[in-house]
């Protein structure tokens, strides 16, 4: 791809994703939202591999629906209140038009079929963006209209996301795939505490981020798409791959990894809210996650591939680990222990 093309999606993307979050009309909203829209195709097509064709196609086909539900939501709102204002928004059947939108954004169940699809169809530096970037701006909208929100509604699919997250990643073999369904069971949860605490929905978004990057990035340095290339990968950087377990155990939400931290704060909020069996259930889905997580890591780290030529195995190369690849994954294992800063902050 043409750098100046390059530069000027990802300057697009940026600006789009600024315009939505500093926005408090929903006209400037919607047109971040259109612009980031806009500026991912190109990056989601630039193999011009079928299957990246495709995946641009269903993208933009499914944004577009988003944007005419949301841009809708919104005029319905302003018809019988007459106010633009993202905070503003009263009225019930556009609180409603207004969830389905953001979740068809995001890829929440069940509107989740196209977001494993175009991660599939794309490389895995544009998937990173994908599942980080491109989801803070709806992610904001959602808080700055949580109070309006249906509580019953989002809990119902904060659920059903943590268990066809779960149960869809079991049978995967594809690792963009796997993160797909990670980041839909992970959406589950931002969901289903954003009503009752829209804090630990932002605390949880930016945790996931920061697990999220150096997966992406490790699995992109080592040339992995497949389990079966990921069992064949240890040779090649060695630390990384074994660093590689750990932020998927962190991800899964094991203690004493940084994924742990959003798993418990939300358990003992929905606790504090007298919703125990919710937070029994949600805990029991996370287990879905973990297996696959668990194979993942197998399968990067333990199995060794069958090989019947005695030669000396190549533990060490003259290729370097990026710096931001070993802070990103240095911030996913280690900060749990600032997990006080936190409960502090006001």
């Amino acid at each position: 791809m043409n750098p100046q093309a390059k530069l000027l999606s990802i300057t697009s993307l940026f600006l789009g994703s600024t315009i939505t979050i500093t926005s408090n009309h929903w006209i400037m909203a919607w047109t971040g939202l259109e612009i980031n829209t806009l500026a991912i195709l190109p990056l989601i097509s630039k193999s011009h591999h079928p299957r990246a064709i495709e995946a641009a196609t269903k993208y933009f086909l499914v944004q577009a629906a988003a944007s005419a539900l949301l841009l809708f939501s919104s005029m319905t709102n302003a018809w019988y209140t007459g106010q633009w204002d993202i905070t503003q928004l009263t009225h019930p059947t556009s609180c409603l038009l207004l969830t389905t939108a953001i979740s068809i954004k995001l890829g929440l169940v069940p509107f989740h079929f196209w977001f494993p699809e175009i991660l599939q169809g794309t490389s895995l530096t544009t998937g990173l963006l994908l599942a980080t970037v491109l989801k803070f701006p709806p992610i904001t909208l959602l808080l700055l209209t949580s109070p309006s929100l249906n509580p019953t509604l989002l809990t119902a699919m904060a659920v059903a996301s943590a268990a066809l997250g779960g149960w869809a990643g079991l049978n995967q073999t594809q690792t963009r795939k796997i993160l797909a369904f990670s980041s839909i069971s992970h959406l589950g949860w931002m969901a289903i505490i954003l009503v009752y605490n829209p804090k630990l929905t932002l605390i949880t978004f930016y945790l996931y981020c920061l697990m999220t990057i150096p997966i992406f990035l490790t699995l992109d340095t080592i040339k992995t798409l497949k389990l079966t290339t990921m069992s064949t990968a240890w040779t090649k950087i060695p630390p990384l791959t074994a660093t590689l377990m750990l932020m998927l155990l962190s991800l899964a939400g094991l203690p004493p990894l940084t994924g742990f931290l959003p798993k418990w704060l939300i358990i003992q909020e929905l606790t504090k809210q007298e919703m125990t069996p919710t937070a029994t259930i949600i805990a029991l889905l996370s287990l879905l996650g973990l297996f696959f997580y668990l194979r993942l890591a197998y399968c990067a780290t333990i199995t060794l591939p069958p090989n019947s030529i005695n030669h000396m195995k190549q533990w060490q190369t003259n290729k370097s680990t990026k710096m931001l690849t070993t802070t990103f994954i240095t911030l996913s294992i280690m900060l749990l222990p600032l997990s006080p800063m936190i409960f502090a902050a006001p």
